[in-house]
């Protein structure tokens, strides 16, 4: 690894190679590859060059592969973990990790953490969304805005649409900022919007029904199974300093009494535990959000968070499939790792 070439044994032909073709292929697909790979000739050119058919060319190059001639080495350059991120798929069966760089562990701070993985997640978003991509956005949060205003607007679509999954938490301030937010993805993307006008969670079932049965709520909501892709926070039962004076979460009440049933974190104000099953609090009958099994049955669900403090409610959100892309910073990635044995 580290841009170091792996051990391989000899050159080895297949069985039905005699022993004189094999005297005389070998230095012949030497000759090949080094045409290809290191004078830069293509396929054609060696053909003419060599009088030979371009298929025997290609079939040389190939067996120079499986017989260990040609061997590729990726020598990753300094600042990029993709071997961390590797590590983080295989460990909780992801589809994809983006890890940033340039975060000082022992200096850690919010701004650092957001402006990292911020600019990573720009990068992310803008070269796998696709113009067809229906977007499920989770209410505001200060990660998730820093990778939409880190992105850059494009000339052409790459979105069609983007659907707030969530009400409003907190405050009217607080609202006003997942609108920011949907409204600058929207902006970015050239999509489509669609405003989930609602509060977030309310005092009983029988007034989130009321709701739910408001035409433009429902059809919002009715969006919800359409959509090819989620881009969510990870929160924690403990929110930070930020989010606390912003009056981005939920009353104390409520953050106590789900603690105190085991939850660790959430996903767009789906509560679970640390092994990442959903916390069946009363909770779940009041919120206006999108569901357990709606929001995991999107097909890529791209999760953003970062820092020590989210630690475990991001551990647990992988563990219980409630994102399959995650976007962190490589401290982060390093702890999420269970110890080598």
């Amino acid at each position: 690894m580290n841009g170091l070439p792996l051990r391989h044994p000899p050159a080895v032909l297949p069985s039905s190679v005699s022993l004189r073709e094999a005297q005389e292929r070998l230095p012949l697909i030497v000759k090949v590859a080094r045409l290809y790979h290191e004078h830069g000739l293509r396929q054609p050119e060696i053909a003419a060059r060599l009088n030979m058919s371009q298929s025997r060319v290609s079939r040389l190059l190939k067996e120079g592969l499986e017989t260990g001639i040609i061997r590729t080495i990726v020598v990753e350059p300094e600042g990029m973990f993709s071997q961390l991120e590797d590590r983080v798929c295989a460990a909780f069966g992801l589809r994809d990790v983006v890890v940033a760089g340039g975060v000082d562990e022992e200096n850690e701070s919010e701004a650092a953490l957001l402006s990292a993985v911020g600019s990573a997640g720009a990068r992310y978003l803008e070269s796998t969304m696709l113009p067809t991509d229906r977007i499920g956005l989770s209410s505001w949060s200060a990660s998730l805005l820093a990778v939409v205003e880190a992105m850059t607007p494009r000339t052409t679509r790459s979105a069609e649409r983007i659907v707030q999954v969530i009400g409003g938490v907190g405050e009217p301030r607080a609202q006003v900022q997942a609108t920011r937010l949907a409204d600058r993805l929207a902006r970015v993307t050239g999509a489509e919007i669609d405003y989930f006008h609602a509060p977030g969670v309310v005092a009983s079932q029988a007034i989130r029904d009321s709701l739910l049965s408001d035409r433009q709520i429902s059809g919002v909501r009715d969006e919800w199974e359409r959509l090819t892709m989620a881009l969510v926070g990870i929160g924690s039962v403990q929110p930070s300093e930020l989010l606390v004076s912003s009056g981005n979460t939920l009353p104390e009440d409520d953050l106590r009494s789900l603690a105190d049933q085991g939850a660790v974190g959430d996903v767009c104000l789906n509560f679970f535990d640390s092994d990442g099953v959903l916390v069946e609090s009363d909770l779940v009958g009041r919120t206006l959000g999108i569901d357990a099994a709606t929001l995991k049955a999107i097909p890529r669900r791209i999760g953003v968070a970062a820092g020590r403090r989210k630690l475990d409610a991001i551990r647990a959100a992988l563990k219980g499939g409630w994102c399959d892309v995650l976007i962190t910073d490589s401290n982060t990635a390093e702890a999420l790792l269970p110890p080598e044995q």
